[in-house]
């Protein structure tokens, strides 16, 4: 039995909290109109395969630090891992994404009340304040921690955003350099709903429904080099996922409903359109950034580019028959691959190993709503929808139940799990042993050891809202860093959680915090 204590929040002054991406949204898959209708055709070019962003609200992590948006309050609260320490910093109005970089020297928050970013010194707290375009509601940070785009996504607005005052764009994206406060206004294509950058962060690619716009970030003065994906221009297909190459050197773009990728060349700006298949429905790159693999649903297979040549003879290779497999993951290893979907409601999965590309199909108790490979690729965790398959055995002790199940990518052995509730959130630790997830209204944190695939229960105060794990300084030792999990409270309240010794600390009280120190 774990051993858990309270720490009250006059001992602490607070604290705060750093979340993970959600791993499920609780989205059923789009194209059944009942629990036990499995009439849907997987050919259907209007069925997409669904891959969830990070929710709005998530704190951020450094090495040392969890910072956590206080909206209500106008503020941002640090807590130090190590010490629990609390201390509680005014920055703009209504802040809602915050982002740190990956030395721990920076964070950045979006201030949607008053239009405006804070960029916060880590250590000293120091802020500095800098406007950016209205009505914007999405932030992310470029891999050196350097910049931060944010731009308004359609397709993320939410029913709580203020009302729009006067005129809005739906073309403007904003660049802020962080270590200079500098802020880059700039107008694109329609309803940009993404911007990736290259790993060196020279440079950023805004994607919009029908161009890619190509921010050169070593540039005096930025500005978009919009590539058009399409010389439609009535009712154009919508890029709806794009991956660019480690280099730079090209983009892979699928569009919805259309059969061909197209290929980007970034430096010379030509778009070709490639065969891939009937309906493709996922594009990723591998780990080592050397192919691009595309899944075409229609035709069941696997299509591989070869990154630095992409007009060279792909490898395809076929997939198991009417099985609508539709989206693929890489283990980070680069070994193995599943290939799944989440657009219809299938019971099976597949495995493909990468070393002599065999293609393996294999039950699981309940069709996927989202899937996660442990860092080490040794473990696999399969996140269930609540609705079963055609012809599931209602007897079976999943049926109409929510679940999980852990596979052992060595011996592919498993342990499906039933869940009393809809998990919201998961986290991996860096090393990999271990892997976290909680569950709407269930005050427990999951820990899960990917070792035994076993789960343990860790009772918490109350009902939780974001979980992740602190990285490890010390990879070299056999020490396990801690877990965290922020719950509901109105005065707020998270709770750090150490595998190693079976110890739950709690802290109670940082938004209060932020009203003494005001």
């Amino acid at each position: 039995m774990p051993y858990y204590r309270t720490i009250p929040f006059l001992a602490l002054f607070g604290c705060s909290s750093y979340g993970a991406d959600a791993l499920f949204s609780g989205e059923e898959p789009t194209d059944y109109a009942g629990e036990d209708d499995d009439n849907s055709d997987p050919d259907d070019e209007d069925v997409s395969e669904q891959e969830d962003g990070p929710p709005i609200l998530e704190p951020a992590e450094t090495p040392t630090y969890i910072f956590i948006a206080n909206p209500e309050r106008d503020t941002v609260t640090r807590v130090t891992a190590a010490t629990l320490a609390v201390v509680t910093t005014p920055v703009g109005n209504d802040p809602q994404i915050v982002k740190a970089d990956p030395s721990g020297t920076r964070v950045a928050v979006f201030n949607r009340g008053n239009d405006s970013v804070s960029i916060i010194d880590a250590e000293t707290l120091q802020t500095v304040e800098v406007p950016v375009r209205d009505e914007l509601n999405q932030m992310v940070m470029s891999p050196d921690g350097d910049w931060v785009a944010l731009w308004h996504d359609i397709a993320s607005e939410d029913d709580d955003d203020p009302p729009a005052e006067g005129v809005q764009s739906y073309n403007e994206v904003s660049f802020i350099r962080l270590s200079t406060a500098e802020h880059f206004p700039m107008a694109v294509d329609y309803n940009p709903h993404e911007v990736q950058f290259t790993p060196d962060s020279s440079l950023a690619v805004v994607v919009t429904d029908t161009s890619l716009g190509l921010v050169d970030l070593l540039a005096e003065e930025l500005s978009p080099n919009l590539i058009h994906l399409t010389e439609e221009l009535v009712d154009p297909p919508v890029a709806e996922e794009v991956a660019v190459a480690e280099e730079g050197t090209y983009a892979f773009v699928r569009q919805f409903g259309v059969e061909e990728i197209l290929v980007v060349d970034l430096a010379t700006e030509v778009v070709t359109p490639i065969d891939v298949g009937q309906n493709p429905t996922d594009i990723d790159l591998s780990p080592d950034g050397a192919s691009a693999v595309v899944v075409s649903r229609g035709s069941e297979e696997l299509w591989i580019l070869d990154v630095p040549n992409p007009f060279a003879s792909p490898v395809v290779i076929p997939l198991p028959a009417d099985q609508g497999l539709g989206s693929v993951q890489f283990d980070p290893t680069g070994q193995r691959a599943i290939v799944y979907t989440t657009a219809t409601l299938t019971d099976r999965i597949a495995t493909w190993d990468l070393s002599d590309n065999s293609v393996t199909l294999r039950s699981v108790v309940k069709p996927v709503a989202s899937a996660a490979i442990s860092p080490t690729g040794d473990s696999l965790i399969l996140f269930h929808t609540h609705s079963d398959a055609a012809g599931a055995d209602t007897n079976s002790p999943f049926y109409g139940e929510w679940a999980l199940t852990l596979i052992d990518f060595d011996d592919f052995r498993q342990n499906p799990i039933r869940l009393p509730a809809e998990p919201i959130g998961f986290a991996n630790s860096s090393n990999g042993r271990y892997g976290y997830f909680i569950m709407e209204g269930e005050r427990y944190l999951e820990a899960i050891n990917y070792g035994t695939l076993l789960v343990d229960e860790i009772p918490i105060k109350s009902d939780p809202v974001f979980v992740g794990a602190l990285a490890d300084p010390e990879t070299e030792d056999e020490d396990e860093p801690p877990a965290w999990v922020s719950q509901a409270h109105d005065l707020g309240r998270i709770s750090f959680y150490d595998p190693d010794n079976g110890e739950l600390a709690t802290v109670t009280g940082f938004e209060l915090n932020s009203a003494i120190e005001d």
